[in-house]
């Protein structure tokens, strides 16, 4: 199956000599959802920027179901829909007239029952005649996403979505993105909330400095990447870690009554067995012990501090 996005070679400089992106590649496949994450100033904004035609890229090329972003911008800008991370809308409209405006930017005829039905999929239809400016910012958020959505788009960019939305809200959206792909949107989701990443996404992808340094699918990501955490609950007090167990690494709580050992799920030998049997030999009694999974953020947070 050929992708619905494909980026090949992708650069951006800029006039003083810093370099957003650095070739970038990346194929997104049709009806999946693409987790981008990376640390403020990694490039993920203006990737999306560039891939939605809103920037020019310095090098390389970018197709939409076929459609180069530059020579057939028309039809490819008309399969994306964006929702930004700023929160931009006439203050003054209607949440109605808003998204329907959107809609007829596309030239697209009008549709009320395609409007109603996004603005009942996203909770908005008690508030189609409410003014902008008296929404709350989640519900803003929303009419967003809405207008997004107005011209029936095959791709879906959102940029840091929840943004500002509570946790209610939040998992709410998730249900509204979960029914698009259901419905054959391909999405595209940046995002600062690891968790979020790690509920929605089929793959991700890490961009850090510019450059993309990681695409996995998320569940052979947590399985490469993951490792387990022991804790050890000890029944006497250590001031510090005998030297009889260096080798192993061990982490000492604050208060002394807990080490930490981390070990690789997918390593021949995890070295538990052993690590309790100098533990004991040592004269070090433990009173409980508990393992623990490392998370995407672990995973992350790891990578990009990579050298």
């Amino acid at each position: 199956m050929s992708p619905i996005i494909s980026v090949s070679n992708l650069s951006k400089s800029y006039g003083s000599g810093f370099k957003a992106l650095n070739g970038v590649n990346l194929d997104i496949v049709k009806g999946e959802i693409f987790a981008l994450l990376g640390p403020n100033g990694a490039g993920k904004t203006t990737l999306i920027s560039i891939i939605c035609g809103i920037a020019n890229p310095s090098e390389g090329r970018i197709s939409i179901g076929g459609h180069d972003i530059i020579r057939d911008y028309r039809a490819a800008r008309s399969m994306i829909g964006l929702v930004p991370q700023e929160l931009h809308t006439d203050a003054f409209e209607s949440v109605w007239a808003t998204v329907s405006f959107s809609r007829g930017l596309f030239g697209k005829p009008k549709n009320p029952d395609h409007i109603e039905k996004v603005l009942r999929d996203l909770s908005l239809w008690d508030k189609k005649d409410s003014k902008i400016i008296t929404l709350s910012g989640g519900m803003k958020r929303r009419v967003m996403i809405a207008k997004a959505l107005s011209h029936e788009p095959q791709i879906l960019f959102l940029d840091e979505p929840t943004a500002g939305v509570d946790v209610e809200l939040r998992k709410g959206m998730w249900e509204v993105v979960r029914k698009l792909q259901a419905s054959g949107v391909t999405i595209i989701l940046t995002t600062h909330y690891i968790e979020e990443a790690e509920e929605m996404a089929d793959r991700i992808g890490v961009i850090n400095k510019g450059e993309i340094i990681l695409i996995e699918d998320k569940a052979t990501l947590m399985q490469k990447l993951g490792k387990k955490e022991l804790t050890l609950q000890l029944q006497n007090k250590l001031d510090a870690i005998p030297a009889a167990l260096a080798a192993y690494n061990l982490e000492l709580s604050e208060d002394g009554h807990a080490v930490t050992y981390d070990y690789d799920t997918k390593g021949d030998r995890t070295g538990i067995t052993s690590l309790l049997n100098d533990l004991r030999n040592a004269g070090v009694r433990i009173s409980d012990l508990d393992t623990r999974q490392s998370s995407l953020e672990d995973i992350f947070v790891s990578l990009v501090r990579a050298p």
